[in-house]
């Protein structure tokens, strides 16, 4: 029998209350953003946010509770954004959407850091880690110091490797990897990209999905893809289902699947009927398949939403797997 469970892929909106009292303690210039060293306030401010955002999931009766990544200015890059060995420079574009972030510019070598570890243990009740993927967070840095693309691209893996392998009692692990969509890997760099994606999964003895949205990985990347040892892959069934439905006909995948059938950008909300029905319709279009879980998501991080309406949409993700015949 299938199991649905309702989660996201994390990053959410800081509470209002915390923008304001985080915006006085950290003022609006550059040198304010987050660098891993805040005063004593600052890291008390994001421990109280944390700390509601969790208990706003358990109250939505969400299925798998993240720590929220209420300290990320950058979106994706922020594992590296705070590390002693890479330099923070001019702001760029992510991707081609209204959104930015620093330039991490990597400039010796990335050991361990345990950021992300140590805001996930500075939480209670969480049960699911978020890092980027290896193959978008090196698409989106700047190395200066490796020398190589696929050197990079397998530093870039190990580093987020040594950050999963200090996750404690999570029991699912997503790596966002947007640019596998975005800015595809070419004949070669696929096969890299699965390689790093494997050697961050196989640092953890826990579920690992590998969620990518903003459209459809291309056929050959995706091909590469499957031959990850990850329990699921994400496909965002908002921005494009048929070309995400041709890819899971065409190839399979997993024997769990993760499914992007919220709006992580759009103000409105989804009726838990009608999310129910997308999980209903993937399921319907894969008849070749039974799923072990069904990770019920919305398709991109939720920051980009106002407080009411990111909570509003946790209510109904975790309404609707009530609502799902599978």
């Amino acid at each position: 029998m299938t199991e649905v469970l309702a989660t996201t892929p994390g990053l959410f909106p800081l509470p209002d209350w915390a923008k304001d009292d985080l915006s006085d303690l950290k003022g609006h210039q550059k040198d304010d953003l987050i660098s891993g060293d805040e005063s004593g306030d600052i890291v008390d401010a994001y421990a109280t946010a944390r700390e509601e955002v969790v208990d706003r999931q358990l109250e939505a009766g969400l299925d798998r509770v993240v720590e929220g990544q209420l300290r990320w200015d950058d979106m994706i890059a922020h594992p590296l954004c705070v590390h002693d060995n890479v330099d923070t420079r001019g702001i760029v574009r992510y991707y081609d959407n209204n959104n930015f972030y620093r330039e991490p510019v990597v400039e010796g070598d990335l050991t361990f850091d345990g950021d992300v570890a140590d805001e996930v243990a500075s939480a209670h009740d969480v049960t699911q880690a978020v890092l980027p993927g290896p193959y978008s967070l090196a698409d989106l840095a700047t190395d200066e110091y490796y020398g190589d693309d696929a050197a990079f691209l397998d530093a870039v893996a190990e580093f987020l490797a040594g950050e999963a392998d200090a996750f404690d009692g999570v029991e699912t692990l997503f790596l966002l990897e947007p640019s596998l969509v975005e800015n595809a890997p070419d004949e070669g760099e696929d096969e890299r990209a699965s390689e790093a994606i494997d050697t961050v999964a196989s640092a953890v003895d826990t579920e690992v999905v590998v969620h990518t949205y903003w459209g459809a990985i291309p056929e050959k990347p995706y091909a590469h893809l499957m031959d990850a040892d990850v329990d699921a892959i994400g496909f965002d069934f908002v921005s494009d289902h048929e070309a995400n439905l041709y890819n899971i006909q065409e190839y399979g995948t997993k024997d769990s699947i993760a499914l992007g059938v919220v709006d992580g950008q759009n103000t409105l909300v989804e009726s838990p009927a009608d999310i129910a029905e997308r999980i209903e319709w993937v399921d319907d279009n894969v008849p070749a398949q039974a799923f072990d879980t069904v990770y019920a998501s919305s398709n991109t991080e939720l920051f980009y939403l106002p407080q009411n309406k990111f909570e509003e949409k946790l209510d109904a993700l975790a309404d609707a797997t009530e609502e799902v015949s599978l």
